[in-house]
């Protein structure tokens, strides 16, 4: 019998991270968030609670990677070399995989070993997965992942980013697909990541306690209450969280059909060029979550909200700033520069239809049409 998880929907207050997260399960592919808080702020508990939430997946029976029967591009080696052969692959449905990172975890640990003494002898590759194959298609959570060598970190992001995990020992290789959301806690007190590091991250939330009364009431009954009594608590909070993972499938399917326009892009590029932002990673990364909370919200095309919310979790980590400085800033000042960076836009996308219209009033006429015979 598995472990009742604490909901996602119970959860108090915290719209920033919950956003984020949810962000993320509409688009696993968006980067990772990165929760910054003290302890005790519910860091862990939120990140179990997205990955009970997330829908069940179908898996290859007998893959030890989790792979997705119906994206055959996506298999590992393995399974591959199964379809190869004419095998005809049966179907398991499992929970969302959740995998906790331990700080003492070493690099094989986390990547997986090829037994090269085996391979010698048989001519035969045998892999022995690790922490990233258990995760594929799942979630990954690093608790105090500042405290983590940064060689593990730099290669855990380079993984998330590529989606796949390739082995290599002594001219003997393997990969297998390695797909999660990536969610790294830290207490900022116990030391801070490198900026390249916290760069990668593509969304970083400060989370902080709850400064109203009648909330952090609510948390200690709330908590009392799942303490005494996991199944029944949850019990209360099964249809809420049943249609929050229906609209997290209805935002996924909707992903790939929500629009933005040139002057969104536009607007993006002159919100980060207002915030000095170096590097192109936090355009992309606005965009991608401004469609992901427009899909989310069951809209087809992006608004000037979606590119503020987006903005307020990508932007604060990759602003220039003194070293001592917090990582929050107003958003009240981030959405006068959205206001500028809007007007900026469409000032220049009149400057581009007018110049395309002048442009077509000096192309050449087109080649004579030929009379038919």
């Amino acid at each position: 019998m598995t472990t009742r998880v604490y909901p996602f929907t119970a959860i108090v207050g915290q719209e920033r991270l919950k956003r984020a997260l949810l962000l993320n399960a509409v688009d696993p592919g968006l980067g990772g968030v990165l929760i910054r808080g003290q302890r005790g702020s519910g860091k862990s508990t939120a990140a179990r609670a997205l990955a009970a939430l997330l829908p069940p997946i179908r898996v290859v029976r007998g893959c030890r990677f989790h792979c997705d029967p119906d994206r055959p591009t996506t298999w590992c080696s393995e399974c591959q070399a199964r379809a190869a052969a004419g095998e005809v692959f049966e179907v398991d449905v499992i929970p969302t995989p959740f995998v906790n990172l331990p700080l003492a975890a070493t690099e094989e640990r986390v990547v997986g070993t090829l037994d090269i003494e085996r391979a010698l002898q048989t001519g035969h590759r045998h892999f022995e997965p690790g922490l990233l194959a258990q995760a594929n298609r799942g979630v990954l959570y690093i608790d105090e992942v500042n405290l983590l060598d940064d060689h593990l970190v730099d290669l855990l992001l380079d993984v998330a980013a590529m989606g796949v995990n390739y082995v290599e020992r002594e001219g003997v290789s393997f990969q297998h697909p390695a797909r999660f959301i990536l969610i790294g806690s830290m207490n900022p007190e116990e030391g801070d990541l490198r900026p390249q590091l916290l760069d990668r991250f593509a969304l970083v939330v400060q989370v902080e306690g709850l400064t109203d009364p009648h909330q952090r009431a609510l948390v200690m009954e709330r908590h009392l209450a799942f303490e005494q009594d996991p199944e029944g608590f949850y019990a209360q909070w099964r249809a809420a969280e049943d249609a929050l993972r229906q609209r997290l499938m209805a935002a996924r399917e909707r992903l790939a059909r929500v629009q933005h326009t040139p002057e969104d892009l536009l607007t993006i590029a002159g919100l980060t060029t207002a915030y000095d932002v170096e590097g192109h990673r936090a355009d992309l990364v606005i965009l991608r979550a401004a469609r992901a909370n427009a899909a989310l919200e069951g809209r087809d095309a992006i608004t000037a909200k979606d590119i503020l919310l987006a903005a307020e979790l990508a932007l604060p980590h990759r602003i220039q700033r003194d070293p001592l400085e917090p990582v929050s800033f107003e958003l009240e000042d981030l959405a006068a520069q959205m206001e500028k960076a809007q007007r900026h836009a469409r000032r220049l996308r009149r400057m581009d239809d007018a110049a395309a219209q002048i442009q077509a009033k000096k192309a050449p006429p087109g080649p004579e049409p030929k009379p038919s015979r």
